[in-house]
């Protein structure tokens, strides 16, 4: 399943990132709809959910977020809507870990 958010605030380390595997940190913005994927092995086998995705948050919750390989690159978004086909865009997709 996939998981939308709505960026609410992000660290200004994440346009600073230029290492080239890391450089979509870059494209982060504020306001911007991202798409996250929840796949093994990120996935609990038990409760076939993933940390972190707010299955129990409502629009308004704040839920934080970082960014694997640059832990100084993080923020906030609040959970728009869960998605039980993934139909992430290539831009602003991204997979929790």
């Amino acid at each position: 399943y996939c998981v939308e958010f709505k960026t609410e605030s992000l660290s200004h380390h994440c346009a600073l990132e230029n290492r080239p595997y890391a450089r979509w940190m870059q494209y982060l913005r504020e306001g911007h709809t991202v798409c996250v994927a929840c796949q093994p092995p990120a996935m609990n086998t038990d409760t076939q959910r993933c940390s972190g995705d707010g299955h129990n948050a409502d629009g308004g919750k704040i839920l934080h977020w970082e960014a694997v390989g640059n832990s100084q690159c993080q923020g906030t978004w609040k959970k728009i809507r869960q998605l039980e086909h993934c139909s992430c865009p290539l831009v602003h997709s991204f997979i929790f870990t």
